[in-house]
């Protein structure tokens, strides 16, 4: 067990366990999507390696999807791996595979909308990544022909195509995704274990349950809402996950709320970890730059030094505690906490100092009812992990 599973577990222990609930593998062909696909490379420009992959079919012709490789400048490998996944309104970003080159890894940032470096859709191109083209109607007979489908194929044989590579250790592969990407995330963890480490920034699932895309769904006919949800919500997937995870997000997200996430990462059976910002804008630069996600990667696939655990809080008379645990010094420890009434975005968070004394946080909560509240704790690389959010009604 390396440092950041045994980090994360005294998390998972402390009361992160998941409900017993029977994993998905979804309609997706797993054997298949295990093979390396055929793939195309191109010019490399600063580091960065242009390259089409084979995707699935779509309505009745190949697919073809393009990916920026990086890898690190120095040294033969085999390197650990990273699939980088994109959400809504992105496309294959190569400053972000070249961030993680950097970094010591090897790295694939693939497009999901169908297109290619010039940002035009390819003349093979599957299903577009527009909310339209994501939430059509569809029979079962046709769950290849939708966007779901086809993103998260790309995702695996994006995987499949980087443990090809002699460069790249097949042992140590993680998968980080923003937003869509995060949403994509969760059902590739979960249903394929070749994924040692795993981040969703923003996304989860439950989106027929708060969203901003529930109105979308309730618009669909009932059976039509029912087969989205059966198969593309992560949280039908969530609970196949095999390796720890780190799930980053903001208290005011005005895609994919509170409670919907802690739904989520509920029911991942192994370790995992929270970092929640008050706050926290929504884009992919502002999801790709949390320090954490490298941090929490390093420490699952290259023996990195891992971010602190922390959790469950608990309340005793006024008094809020959480034990945790951290290899680096903690610099700052706080309470998070909102007045519990309204929807998620619009409610006003304030922070406050809390006490950080041997290995307990603690402090007292103020008089505000009903209250949301969460511990956190920061170490002096300014990483910060916190404990599931709390109501307090009376």
């Amino acid at each position: 067990m390396n440092l950041q599973r045994i980090a994360t577990a005294l998390a998972l222990t402390c009361g992160f366990l998941a409900p017993a609930v029977a994993a998905d593998e979804g309609p997706w062909h797993l054997q298949a999507l295990r093979q390396s696909p055929e793939a195309t490379w191109g010019e490399t420009k600063d580091g960065v390696q242009e390259v089409f992959y084979a995707g699935e079919p779509c309505d009745g012709h190949a697919t073809r999807i393009f990916a920026y490789y990086a890898r690190p400048k120095e040294g033969d490998g085999p390197f650990p791996g990273v699939v980088l996944v994109h959400g809504g309104g992105g496309k294959a970003f190569a400053d972000w595979a070249r961030q993680w080159a950097d970094r010591g890894y090897a790295a694939l940032a693939m497009d999901l909308a169908g297109r290619g470096a010039d940002g035009e859709r390819l003349a093979d191109a599957g299903p577009d990544q527009d909310d339209e083209t994501k939430f059509r109607e569809f029979a079962d007979d046709e769950l290849d022909q939708t966007w779901s489908y086809h993103a998260v194929a790309a995702v695996l044989r994006g995987c499949s195509l980087l443990t090809s590579l002699d460069e790249v250790d097949a042992e140590r592969l993680g998968i980080v995704g923003i937003s869509w990407g995060g949403y994509l995330t969760c059902i590739a963890a979960g249903i394929d274990d070749r994924f040692k480490a795993a981040v969703s920034v923003y996304g989860c699932g439950f989106l027929a349950e708060g969203s901003v895309w529930q109105p979308t769904l309730e618009g669909l006919p009932a059976d039509g809402r029912e087969r989205w949800v059966r198969n593309f919500d992560p949280a039908n997937y969530l609970a196949g996950v095999r390796c720890p995870m780190l799930f980053v997000s903001g208290t005011n997200d005005y895609a994919y709320p509170l409670d919907s996430l802690q739904k989520s990462y509920r029911l991942v059976r192994e370790p995992v970890s929270l970092s929640i910002r008050v706050k926290m804008p929504h884009s992919h630069p502002d999801g790709w730059t949390p320090k954490e996600i490298g941090i929490f990667i390093d420490g699952v696939l290259k023996e990195g030094r891992p971010l602190a655990s922390i959790g469950p809080a608990e309340l005793r008379g006024g008094r809020v505690a959480a034990r945790y645990h951290s290899i680096v010094p903690i610099a700052r420890a706080e309470v998070h906490y909102a007045v519990a009434d309204g929807p998620w975005k619009k409610r006003v968070w304030q922070s406050a100092s809390a006490l950080a004394a041997r290995d307990t946080v603690s402090v007292e909560l103020p008089n505000l009812r009903p209250l949301v509240y969460y511990l956190s704790i920061t170490d002096e690389r300014g990483a910060q992990v916190c404990t599931p959010h709390l109501f307090l009604e009376e």
